[in-house]
């Protein structure tokens, strides 16, 4: 039976709004990162059998099968095709499941699947249009006519988790603290292919690690969606630019090609949970990928669960007790940012190289994402 390794995994470093990486198209920058990933192989792109990318912002710059376009850009050969994925917020993840899959099906030998957003150059909710909603007469009727804000949606996990300021504030300082850390000690250099900027500046460290924060600081930032609430730009994830990619292949494709598997991907699920609270459905997703993989909680040496919001995380934790060291211990998107349709890919990336260093045998990696939908994905050390 075959199966879906991956030989490679790299990043941009994550820009933050406005910042270092602003300058470059997110076409230029998927094609860094598609060019770092087949650099370090030392393959022909021309093996590439399609490039799977997440994106959720398709339009402007980001429109017309940026998949394509990147490959291209990369100067790859026109032969190789490419196709972009919207899963919202886990585009990118869902781009590995359908490499994976078409892998293990035999419809591929060789893939690279990854994402981009480039939110300082195409803005959140850009292709929203004026007077047009997504939202159907139908989904009105089921679901109400206010289109969902992921803020509030925040806010009511808070609420019912019984999560307080007290709380998010100590999760996001601590995920500074811990991506902070992890920058210090170099770990999330051998991920990142550094990225030199049209001036020739080069960007070669994520940006959006604050140094020196305390609860205090936190404490004073205001509420952004519930004048009541918790939620603040401080326990949120951040606005950011970043792209990444993975090479996934077969375990008999690799060995024909004199690569080393890093990882095999044992188990890819998506779910889906009420629209509305939208945030909530890593938990099912975790609890269906534990039981498709056969696995128990404790078989899992690491956990990254998106920072998309502190009470995202936390409401996560509490539904599964497990070691806080094991759970985002590189720091999330709180402290290293969320670029959208490139997250899951970058923290896909994040954790095996965590998975690496540690001898780490199974990590699990679940996200939220627009609509109330969840991927989780468990990779398997090789």
């Amino acid at each position: 039976m075959r199966d879906a390794v991956i030989v490679e995994a790299v990043r941009t470093p994550l820009g933050k709004r406005n910042g270092g990486l602003k300058g470059i198209h997110p076409a230029d920058l998927s094609a860094h990162v598609l060019n770092a990933v087949i650099s370090r192989t030392g393959i022909d792109p021309a093996v590439v059998d399609d490039v799977i990318w997440g994106c959720v912002s398709q339009v402007g710059e980001q429109t017309f099968d940026i998949a394509r376009t990147a490959a291209l850009s990369a100067g790859w050969p026109d032969t190789v095709p490419g196709t972009t994925v919207d899963r919202q917020c886990g585009s990118s993840q869902q781009a590995v499941h359908f490499a994976a899959a078409g892998v293990i099906a035999g419809h591929y030998d060789m893939v690279v699947a990854g994402g981009v957003e480039s939110m300082s150059r195409i803005p959140m909710m850009s292709a929203m249009v004026d007077g047009l909603s997504p939202l159907g007469a139908e989904y009105q009727k089921r679901y109400g006519t206010a289109f969902p804000n992921q803020g509030l949606a925040a806010e009511a996990i808070a609420k019912q988790w019984g999560l307080d300021r007290a709380a998010v504030d100590a999760y996001s300082l601590r995920s500074h603290e811990r991506a902070a850390e992890a920058r210090a000690q170099g770990r999330f250099e051998p991920e990142i292919a550094a990225v030199t900027s049209l001036d020739g500046t080069v960007v070669a460290a994520d940006e959006g690690i604050r140094i020196g924060g305390t609860l205090e600081i936190l404490g004073k930032l205001k509420p952004a969606f519930d004048e009541a609430g918790v939620v603040t730009a401080g326990n949120s994830s951040q606005i950011t630019d970043g792209a990444a990619a993975l090479l996934i292949t077969s375990s008999d494709t690799a060995k024909t090609l004199g690569l080393v598997p890093i990882a095999r991907v044992h188990t890819a699920v998506v779910t889906g949970a009420d629209p509305t609270l939208m945030l909530s459905a890593p938990i099912p997703a975790t609890r269906k990928a534990l039981e498709r993989s056969g696995l128990a909680l404790s078989d899992i040496g690491v956990f990254e669960v998106n920072e998309a919001f502190a009470s995202v995380a936390l409401a996560w934790h509490a539904e599964f007790d497990v070691p806080a060291e094991q759970l985002n211990p590189n720091g999330g998107a709180i402290a290293l940012g969320h670029p959208l349709g490139g997250s899951g890919a970058r923290i896909m990336t994040t954790m095996i190289n965590h998975m690496r260093c540690g001898n780490i045998r199974y990590g699990l990696q679940t996200m939220c994402e627009g609509g109330g939908q969840a991927n989780a994905t468990i990779l398997e050390l090789l």
